[in-house]
C-alpha cells in the first residue's frame, strides 16, 4: 500500500446502509466519475483518521452475488480481484451487512472472504435490529468467520466510530484465497445457516411496523392509489414550493442585468452581457429551485424504502406492457435525468426488458424539460385554483409527466408484441425496512445534482448561449432595414428553414429556432427563446413576451412536442455505449421524432380548433 494511506473498499448489498456510511466517513469530499469504458458510476471520497493516517474510500455498486449477473456485479468483483484495468486493488475490504437481515448479507459477505483479501464486517442498522429484538453474539460471530466485526449506525453522528478505530488499525490478516465454483457456492447456504443458528436470536423474521404499512402500501387497489396520490402531490410541491424561489432568482438576475447594461456601453458587449448571459443563463439558472424539489422528493422516497414497494407494486401492470417492476427504479431516475435512468438498467438481468426499458427511458419527463415547461405553463395557464385546492398549473404539470408514462407504456407494449415473447419474467427483490430519510444523506444528494446542474449550465449551456447571441445578432441588418434585427440575421434564416418542418405543428422560426439548441441540451430551448427576444437577464419578461408572439394552440403543441421529443446527444451517447448499437440509437431517435411530432399535430390542430 502506499505511505500513509489506506485504500478501504466499501461493498455490500443494496439497501444496506453503505452509502449512507460513505457519506458519513467522507462527507462533501467525494469525486464522482465513470468507470473506465463504462457508464457506471464510480464514487470516492477520503477521510483523515484520529491518528492522521489518510483513508482512501471506494463506495463500490451494490452487488448481492459474484456469481455475475449484471455489469454492476462484475465490475464490483474485479475491482475486489485486482483485476479492473487502471484501477489498484484495496488494501483493506469492509463489507457492510443490514443486521436486521443477515440471512441475505451473510452469504455475500462469505464470497467477499473468499476472495483472499483483508475483510472486516460492518454490521449496520444496529439500532434497528435492537429495536425489534433481535439479538447478535458479535464476539462469537467474530470467533466463527475468523474476522474482525464492528457495529455501526451509518445514519447517527458518530454512528461509524468504531469502525473507523478498528480500520485505523493493523490490516486484519486475509483468510487464504479459496474456489468459486458450483460445488463451494452451494456450501455457503449451508453455512450461513449454521452462522445464523448459533448467533442470531430474532423474534420475528420482518419488523411489525413494516408489516403493518405494507398492508396498506402493497394493497392492490389502495397501495395504487396511494402512489398516485404521492406523485401527485410531489408535481404540485414543485409549484408551490419552487416557483416563489425561481421568482425570486428570476427578479434578481433582471435587476443586475438591467444595472450591467447602464454601465457597459452601447454595442456588442452590452448585447453579449444583457441578452446572451443574462437572458439565457439567468432564466435557466431561476428553474434550478423548481428542480431541487423534484430531487428532494424522489431522494426522500429513496432513502425511506418506498422505492422498492413501488416497483413490486408495479409489477402486474408493468408487465402488461412489456416492462417488469424491475423496470420502475431506472425509469423513476429517469424523471431526474435519463442518463442514470439508462446506468440503471444495468440490474436487470432479461436483455430483452433491459432493452425495452433503456429505450423508453428518455421518455421519462427528465428535469432538463421542467424550465421549459416551467415557462410556457406560466406564461399560457393561468395559476387558477381546481375544486378550492389544487393549482391549474401544477395539475398541467403533472399531465404532462402522466403523458410521458404513458407513451412509454405504448411503446412498451408496441416492443412486446413485436418480439412476441411468451416467458415469464418473475420478479425477485428485497424489500428493506421503512426509515426516516436522513437529512444528512439528502443533503449530499441535492448537493451533487445542484452541481451538475451548475456545470451544465456553466458549460455546455453557456457555449450554445453566447453561439444562439451571436446567431441571433450578426450579421447586422442592412441599410435601410424595416423588420426587426434577428430578421436579418444568422437565426433567422436558419429559424425560416427550420420553419418550414414545423409549421403544421404550430411553432414559429423563433420557436423551431429554439428546438437546436435544444438537442444539445433541452434547458437551453429557454435561454435560446430568451436571447432570441431580447428579454435580458430579467426572466418575468419572457413570459409575456412568448404569450404576445406565440398562439396558445403553438404553446400547448411545443409543451406536447417536449413530452416526447428526441432525447440530447448526450443521452444518445449513453444509449450507443450501453448497447453497443447503433442501431437502436436510430430507433430511439427516430420512434421519439415520429411520436414527438405526431402529437404535437394532433394538439395543434385540436387546439386552434377549440380557440
Amino acid at each position: 500500500m502506499s505511505a500513509g494511506t489506506l485504500r478501504i473498499a466499501l461493498v455490500g448489498n443494496p439497501n444496506c446502509g453503505k452509502t449512507a456510511l460513505f457519506n458519513q466517513l467522507t462527507g462533501g469530499r467525494q469525486k464522482v466519475a465513470n468507470y473506465a469504458g463504462v457508464t457506471i458510476e464510480r464514487k470516492e471520497g477520503r477521510f483523515v483518521a484520529p491518528s492522521g493516517r489518510m483513508l482512501q474510500i471506494l463506495d463500490l455498486p451494490g452487488a448481492y452475488s459474484f456469481d455475475t449477473v449484471s455489469p454492476d456485479e462484475k465490475i464490483t468483483r474485479d475491482v475486489l480481484e485486482g483485476n479492473y484495468p487502471g484501477e489498484a486493488p484495496p488494501d483493506l475490504i469492509v463489507c457492510v451487512a443490514d443486521a436486521t437481515n443477515l440471512r441475505l448479507h451473510l452469504r455475500f459477505l462469505l464470497e467477499v472472504k473468499r476472495l483472499g483479501r483483508p475483510v472486516v464486517l460492518a454490521l449496520n442498522m444496529m439500532d434497528a435490529a435492537r429495536r425489534r429484538g433481535i439479538v447478535i453474539d458479535v464476539p462469537e460471530l467474530q470467533r466463527r468467520l475468523g474476522l474482525p466485526v464492528v457495529e455501526t449506525i451509518a445514519v447517527k453522528r458518530n454512528g461509524a466510530k468504531g469502525l473507523v478505530e478498528r480500520v485505523d488499525g493493523e490490516v486484519p490478516i486475509a483468510a487464504p484465497k479459496q474456489p468459486d465454483d458450483a460445488a463451494s457456492r452451494a456450501d455457503l447456504h449451508a453455512e450461513v445457516r449454521a452462522l445464523l443458528a448459533a448467533t442470531v436470536t430474532m423474534p420475528r423474521a420482518t419488523a411489525k411496523l413494516d408489516d403493518t404499512l405494507d398492508r396498506w402500501a402493497l394493497h392492490p387497489v389502495f397501495g395504487l392509489a396511494i402512489l398516485a396520490l404521492v406523485m401527485f402531490l410531489v408535481f404540485q410541491a414543485v409549484y408551490a414550493a419552487g416557483k416563489p424561489m425561481s421568482d425570486l432568482i428570476g427578479d434578481g438576475f433582471g435587476w443586475l442585468g438591467g444595472h450591467l447594461a447602464v454601465w457597459l456601453p452601447a454595442g456588442p458587449l452590452q448585447g453579449l452581457v444583457t441578452d446572451g448571459i443574462f437572458g439565457g443563463l439567468g432564466t435557466v439558472l431561476g428553474f434550478l429551485p423548481e428542480i431541487l424539489v423534484l430531487f428532494f422528493f424522489i431522494l426522500t422516497l429513496e432513502e425511506s424504502g418506498y422505492l422498492p414497494r413501488a416497483a413490486f407494486l408495479l409489477d402486474r401492470m408493468m408487465l402488461s406492457v412489456g416492462l417488469t417492476g424491475r423496470s420502475f427504479i431506472p425509469l423513476l431516475s429517469s424523471f431526474a435525468c435519463a442518463i442514470p435512468g439508462i446506468m440503471g438498467t444495468r440490474s436487470i438481468t432479461d436483455q430483452r426488458d433491459r432493452l425495452t426499458t433503456i429505450l423508453v427511458a428518455p421518455l421519462m419527463t427528465c428535469s432538463a424539460r421542467l424550465p421549459v415547461y416551467a415557462l410556457l405553463i406560466a406564461a399560457f395557464i393561468p395559476s387558477h385554483r381546481v375544486l378550492g385546492m389544487f393549482n391549474l398549473q401544477g395539475l398541467v404539470l403533472f399531465v404532462l409527466y402522466v403523458a410521458g408514462i404513458a407513451g412509454a407504456m405504448l411503446v412498451g407494449w408496441v416492443m412486446k408484441r413485436i418480439h412476441r415473447d411468451k416467458s415469464e419474467h418473475a420478479l425477485l427483490m428485497e424489500l428493506p425496512s421503512y426509515r426516516m430519510p436522513k437529512v444528512r444523506d439528502v443533503g449530499i444528494g441535492l448537493y451533487e445534482r445542484s452541481m451538475i446542474f451548475m456545470k451544465r449550465l456553466t458549460g455546455v449551456i453557456l457555449a450554445l448561449t453566447i453561439l444562439m447571441w451571436a446567431l441571433s445578432s450578426f450579421p447586422a441588418p442592412p441599410a435601410g432595414a424595416t423588420g426587426p434585427a434577428i430578421d436579418y440575421s444568422f437565426a433567422g434564416y436558419i429559424g425560416r428553414g427550420f420553419a418550414h418542418i414545423f409549421a403544421p405543428i404550430g411553432f414559429n422560426w423563433e420557436m423551431s429556432l429554439a428546438l437546436i439548441p435544444a438537442f444539445a441540451a433541452r434547458e437551453t430551448a429557454v435561454a435560446a427563446l430568451a436571447t432570441v427576444y431580447a428579454v435580458g437577464g430579467d426572466s418575468g419578461a419572457l413570459g409575456p413576451a412568448l404569450a404576445a408572439h406565440i398562439p396558445l394552440a403553438s404553446a400547448l403543441s411545443l409543451l406536447v412536442w417536449f413530452a416526447y421529443a428526441p432525447q440530447c446527444m448526450s443521452t444518445l451517447a449513453v444509449i450507443k455505449r450501453e448497447t453497443d448499437s447503433w442501431r437502436n440509437v436510430a430507433i430511439s431517435f427516430g420512434y421519439m421524432f415520429v411520436m414527438a411530432y405526431v402529437a404535437s399535430l394532433l394538439t395543434f390542430q385540436i387546439a386552434s380548433a377549440l380557440t
